[in-house]
């Protein structure tokens, strides 16, 4: 200040709402406009992401173990000698061997066939050698199970068994993950074209979306199968079938995403990474077989994409002319659902173009 009272140059007085300290109210109205909000936010989804994933996946597949195996089993399996060796089995194992008799062995491979039992049993009478037919194919963690608790029984009861592998997996694939790979694969790389269509391609009308989505489905599936088979030869697959069941589950977890973006928007990532990956790909049956997965995640698994997935391109693979239809209706109907979601509140999602009248020509 002046000794005339004029304030000097350069300390002008604040005035105003500028010139006092801003209120927390204020702050915190300021704080939700600006980007440190969504940034905190993703902050923490981030770190308990991270944890859950972790969680997840070790807690579905560190420690596999068996609960209830499907076995079949022929001949005198109810003597002494086979009652002794299956509480042997069960003992070793922790767990219960699910019997199903059959009147013969031709019948019991059958079921093996048909994926209803993991293992064939046969006790011939008169003491001589048990056999313990695994299926590799059916699920490499089980049959491996299966056979080292197989024969440490036969030896602590002093009994032979002979334990053999009825469906061995390819000479490619030796623990039976490329299986798991590929459907992986096929199911992030969904989801993931669908956000890049999203952000890069945001105006594509609805329908355009959808044809869109099924066009790299189409690709992306050939393409994994070519490299998977004709390139690096770890798999021989049924082509055409393969294929098909790739891209389907790429149409069907792109539209999954497509669905939770019409729903929630920015955050559609959140419920499709959960579904997906947090308790679809470990409960898949992929890496580790149903039978040794904790219980709620063997039957949530096959109501899931990457399940359904996992399952029918097991079978194409392994058990060609088994082939179920459930995990094509799986996969069908999540596809369906999407769609239907996507379409009936198209006007919710945030892409598409401006609907508005077309300017005059000059």
């Amino acid at each position: 200040m002046s000794i005339s009272g004029e304030p000097e140059p350069g300390h002008e007085p604040p005035h105003g709402a500028h010139g006092r300290p801003r209120t927390g109210a204020e702050r915190l109205a300021a704080f939700r406009e600006s980007p440190f909000l969504p940034a905190t936010v993703l902050l923490l989804i981030l770190a308990a992401a991270a944890g859950l994933f972790a969680g997840s996946y070790t807690y579905a597949m560190a420690n596999p173990t068996p609960r209830t195996v499907p076995t079949a089993v022929v001949g005198a399996y109810d003597s002494a000698q086979g009652r002794r060796f299956i509480a042997g089995m069960e003992k070793a194992l922790n767990a219960s061997l699910k019997l199903h008799a059959y009147e013969d062995r031709g019948a019991a491979v059958e079921a093996v066939e048909d994926q209803k039992v993991f293992a064939v049993l046969d006790v011939p009478s008169a003491g001589r050698t048990l056999t313990l037919d695994v299926s590799g194919a059916s699920g490499a963690t089980v049959a491996q199970v299966l056979e080292d608790a197989g024969e440490q029984v036969g030896k602590a009861a002093g009994t032979n068994v002979t334990v053999k592998d009825l469906k061995p997996l390819q000479k490619g694939d030796p623990r039976g993950l490329a299986i798991f790979y590929i459907s992986l694969a096929a199911v992030i790389i969904g989801f993931v074209g669908a956000i890049q269509l999203s952000v890069h391609a945001r105006a594509l009308d609805p329908a355009e979306r959808i044809a869109f989505t099924a066009a790299y489905a189409l690709l992306g599936g050939f393409v994994i199968a070519a490299v998977v088979d004709w390139l690096l030869s770890a798999l021989h697959l049924p082509f055409v079938e393969s294929w098909l069941i790739l891209a389907l589950t790429m149409f069907a977890s792109g539209m999954v995403f497509t669905m939770f973006n019409t729903l929630f928007g920015r955050w559609a990532m959140l419920p499709t990474w959960g579904l997906m990956v947090l308790l679809g790909n470990p409960s898949s049956g992929g890496a580790v077989s149903w039978p040794l997965l904790p219980s709620p995640l063997g039957v949530i698994g096959r109501w899931l994409p990457p399940g359904a997935s996992v399952n029918a391109q097991h079978t194409a693979v392994y058990f060609p002319g088994h082939q179920h239809a459930f995990p094509f209706l799986v996969l069908a109907g999540w596809a369906l659902v999407s769609c239907t979601v996507f379409w009936v509140w198209r006007h919710r999602h945030p892409g598409g173009r401006s609907a508005g009248p077309a300017h005059a020509a000059p």
